[in-house]
């Protein structure tokens, strides 16, 4: 019989992600305790167009050993990364992401050096066939030398005179996605340092999304935490408009449960960026020197919506909302925009 074969994740991945080319169905298993996205992959499984578990799709790609150089764009491995970047399902099956680029690549390896506890890793360094490997890297890192067609398969570039490097990498240990019926959730293992954490409902733009990672790295908030609908963190854009830094934060999926199982384990208040308007029920502070100053030693959850759908109902109950004053009558600006002065303002 042939077999169709249909995506399946079990109940601790990621259903309420949006995962681009793939059709997830839910197995019912029921763990009791909070896993790393790396933690979940071995329970990854592929069904037959019957519904039955087919083991012969469970394989994962593994380079070869004595694999040095490849010079075409028909290689398998150079299949599998194109697949990892095209498709968040295979991304998630596998654990695994394409960085592109010597400088994301370079933040990654410093940050890693930086840290007390290694939650990247790089599976392999893929070179430019006569580049030189890049000031910074140990000689222990794997490297794969391959040719400019390659280079420009794999980087998805018209030109690959600026790229001469690209990293496959391990998600990182600190990717938690929490399951919608998962109870028992031990947040302090989400994040080490919650005294500030960005979260985002809805943002489906995957450059909004990684410019807002980017951004709350560089103003030191302690971690993201992802409400249903946004899209993959590991998704090729946002990690293009993150450069890099959605390895270098931990980031949690989960629901509006754990999101106050949260808030209440550190006491936290919960702010979210909101459009200032007279029609409003609920009053809207302006966000200024004053009241960022007034909550400085206040552990805080800031939430930002989608432009197109905004805040949901949940988020306008539960939050204070705060709007960015702005001149003459401009409704709304830029998510990543808003995100920033946000960010920026309420820095720890």
């Amino acid at each position: 019989m042939q077999s169709t074969y249909a995506y399946r994740a079990p109940a601790v991945s990621t259903p309420h992600l949006n995962l681009s080319n793939s059709k997830p169905r839910l197995s019912t298993a029921s763990p009791n305790q909070p896993q790393t996205q790396a933690q979940k992959i071995s329970q990854y499984r592929y069904y037959n167009s019957d519904g039955d578990i087919d083991n012969s799709a469970e394989v994962k790609f593994t380079l070869p050993a004595h694999v040095k150089s490849i010079t075409s764009t028909s290689n398998p491995f150079v299949k599998h990364c194109v697949k990892l970047r095209h498709s968040s399902s295979y991304r998630h099956f596998h654990g695994s992401a394409l960085v592109v680029g010597t400088t994301p690549i370079r933040e990654i390896y410093e940050f890693q050096k930086s840290s007390e506890e290694r939650t990247v890793e790089m599976e392999c360094l893929i070179l430019l066939d006569k580049a030189k490997i890049p000031e910074g890297f140990n000689n222990s890192t794997r490297t794969l030398r391959v040719s400019a067609l390659v280079m420009k398969k794999l980087s998805q570039l018209q030109s690959t005179e600026s790229i001469e490097a690209i990293a496959l990498m391990r998600f990182p240990t600190s990717y938690f996605v929490v399951a919608n019926h998962q109870k028992d959730t031990d947040c302090r293992k989400w994040f080490p340092a919650p005294h500030r954490i960005l979260v985002l409902e809805g943002i489906q733009d995957p450059g909004n999304l990684g410019t807002l990672v980017r951004s709350a790295v560089a103003f030191r908030w302690g971690g993201i935490f992802l409400l249903p609908g946004c899209c993959d963190p590991f998704n090729d854009k946002a990690l293009k408009a993150s450069r890099g830094a959605s390895f270098q934060v931990p980031i949690v999926a989960g629901s509006w449960q754990h999101l106050e199982a949260l808030k209440h384990e550190f006491q936290m208040k919960l702010l979210a960026g909101h459009p200032a308007s007279n029609d409003e029920l609920k009053p809207v502070s302006q966000l200024s020197q004053g009241l960022a100053d007034s909550l400085a030693d206040v552990p805080l959850c800031l939430v930002l919506g989608s432009e197109g759908h905004g805040l949901s109902e949940q988020s306008l109950q539960e939050c204070e909302l705060v709007s960015i004053p702005m001149a003459r009558n401009y409704e709304s600006l830029n998510v990543a925009v808003a995100g920033g002065i946000f960010l920026y303002m309420l820095q720890p």
